[in-house]
């Protein structure tokens, strides 16, 4: 007899949940995956466009449309990327975004960034050809 034999019903109960959320994490980033190894760029209406670099590992790193180094940290949340960033620091707000369901390479989409103007982003081959593009 188990010196706890509340403990077997606590995790008979909890794994499928637990299961269930990892599956679901996978699922949620899937549209995200075609971004790694690629640049997601935000093309501004004057022409100039930031670049985006996603890791699996939840980071990313960029390229403001002035040149400036940017990082931070990636999640999904309610089907939308979210992205904080922490270089340079700033308001300790997230940027979400819908990602298209398909997402490939060559994919376009409109947006608006963190202000409210009108972006179109577009996933890219590459990180130096995307670097090399504007």
């Amino acid at each position: 007899m188990s010196r706890f034999p509340g403990l077997a019903l606590v995790a008979a109960l909890t794994a499928p949940a637990l299961i269930a959320t990892g599956a679901q994490a996978a699922e949620d980033t899937t549209q995200v995956k075609p971004a790694f190894g690629n640049t997601v760029l935000s093309i501004y209406p004057d022409g100039r466009s930031q670049k985006i670099w996603m890791h699996p590992d939840g980071t990313w790193e960029g390229q403001s449309r002035r040149g400036t180094p940017l990082a931070g940290r990636w999640s999904v949340k309610d089907g939308k990327v979210c992205m904080k960033q922490s270089r340079p620091p700033t308001l300790p707000l997230a940027y979400c975004t819908a990602f298209p369901a398909n997402t490939y390479v060559g994919v376009s989409w409109a947006s608006k960034d963190m202000s409210g103007t009108p972006i179109q982003l577009k996933v890219v081959k590459g990180m130096a050809e995307a670097a090399a593009e504007n």
